[in-house]
């Protein structure tokens, strides 16, 4: 008896090949999400995924980009889109467009924790409370403090968010 060779579905090689990309198998993680691409290329997630692996995996930045560029715009209100070009252009050291895609992200998707998780990883800071005054003077200092005490994490990336829209 000959073993029967299982043929994925295009949805079945985006799920594996992303749950082997975050596990640290980018080649194997690169080859199911070429795949689930190549079966459906008019899929936004696929291409998005496509292409943060050949970011992460093959190390080329343009390709990716304009990739997950055109994802983004085919379903601008998918928020993990963001994410994954916000991550393409972490992987190339590219912070301020990766924070200009989260807070995109965002303002579809308010709620989405992982691209608030993302942005809070990266450590960005909120405008100085006094904006015509240096962050480092007296009153923004004890403003900021104040104001960080009064509203929780959240509320404070939700503010720096809307600040920066």
């Amino acid at each position: 008896m000959h073993g029967t060779v299982h043929e994925f579905t295009s949805e079945e090689h985006y799920r594996r090949g992303l749950a082997l990309l975050e596990g640290g198998h980018g080649q194997d993680g690169f080859e199911h999400l070429s795949r689930a691409y190549l079966g459906d290329p008019q899929s936004a997630r696929f291409r998005s995924a496509y292409a943060l692996a050949l970011a992460l995996v093959r190390g080329q930045f343009l390709g990716a980009t304009e990739l997950a560029r055109a994802a983004v715009r085919q379903e601008f209100y998918n928020p993990d889109l963001y994410l994954n070009l916000a991550r393409i252009y972490l992987a190339f050291d590219f912070k301020a467009e990766a924070v200009r895609y989260l807070r995109r992200g965002l303002m579809v998707d308010p709620e989405s924790e992982r691209l608030g998780r993302k942005l809070a990883e990266l450590g960005v800071r909120r405008r100085p409370a006094i904006r015509f005054l240096p962050r480092g003077h007296a009153l923004n200092r004890l403003m900021g403090r104040l104001q960080a005490r009064l509203l929780g994490p959240t509320t404070r990336l939700m503010s720096a968010v809307a600040r920066t829209a």
